[in-house]
């Protein structure tokens, strides 16, 4: 059984590692090693799986799904305790080898100590580009994703859909907002998803922006052009989406911003939120 039976909570951390090999070269284990993180969620690993494997070291049960273009995406699930099982892809054969979408079942406890199943998603949605055939991708991904949030609903007690998603939902998600309406990641048609996602059709929540209140950001991820770090002008789009008894069990939502732009080890920031159980 998953170690939210050997404690009172269960951490659970998401991250863009911009390429697993070049994140631990530049301190991700530093990162990892002192935070006792209960299961990871990686995406843009962009690593093969022995090289995954590897890296993380013992411990861990891995669950990598790498993309068929060698150098793109790939999602990984890492967790302390084995899953009781597993699935690769979003259910959609034309993204079968994208890299984008794992999932993994968990036996938990509930608020009363019994058992329960708790179904995580590491997802990595399409970048996209205005008028191009990256942004239907986009669309399209984000279609599937709208039919299988309701489909885990059904499938576990609990489930949480975690990654970098690629979409501010709203004005407080990105710095910049007004200069970026007509571009991929803040289109209005983009958002509507998300409008979706939370609202009463699919009705699961955002697990950080609920802890946060209505603030700016907190923001996960970082242009490397000019100063956008040391500015913090920053875009929220990495997400822990949860159907909503889960996300009433989450008290602690943190990014793990690096103190400054050169101890960064990715151009995200680790998003880790503390469940409850």
């Amino acid at each position: 059984m998953i170690s939210a039976l050997k404690k009172d909570h269960l951490r659970i951390a998401s991250v863009n590692v911009n390429g697993l090999r070049a994140a631990y070269k530049n301190g991700m284990a530093a990162w990892l090693e002192p935070r006792e993180v209960d299961i990871l969620c990686l995406q843009e690993v962009r690593a093969p799986d022995a090289i995954v494997r590897q890296l993380l070291g013992d411990g861990w049960h891995i669950l990598h799904a790498e993309a068929e273009a060698k150098g793109r995406a790939g999602v990984a699930i890492a967790s302390r305790e084995e899953p009781l099982d597993t699935r690769n892809g979003i259910g959609d054969d034309y993204f079968a080898t994208a890299g984008r979408w794992v999932e993994a079942d968990f036996r938990v406890a509930d608020a009363e100590g019994n058992p329960a199943q708790l179904t995580v998603a590491s997802a990595y949605v399409h970048s996209g580009e205005v008028g191009t055939q990256k942004q239907v991708d986009k669309y399209r991904f984000l279609d599937v994703m709208s039919t299988r949030l309701p489909e885990l609903t059904k499938h576990s007690d609990h489930a949480l859909v975690v990654g970098d998603l690629n979409v501010g939902h709203t004005e407080r998600d990105i710095r910049n907002w007004k200069g970026n309406v007509k571009k991929a990641g803040f289109l209005p048609d983009e958002r509507a998803y998300f409008d979706r996602f939370f609202g009463e059709d699919i009705g699961w929540k955002d697990v950080h922006r609920g802890l946060a209140g209505d603030v700016d950001g907190p923001y996960t991820w970082w242009s490397q052009r000019g100063q956008a770090f040391d500015n913090d002008t920053g875009w929220r789009i990495d997400y822990h989406l949860a159907t909503p008894d889960l996300a009433a069990a989450a008290f602690s939502a943190v990014v793990d911003r690096a103190p400054s732009w050169d101890t960064r080890f990715s151009d995200h920031a680790p998003l880790v939120v503390d469940y409850r159980l």
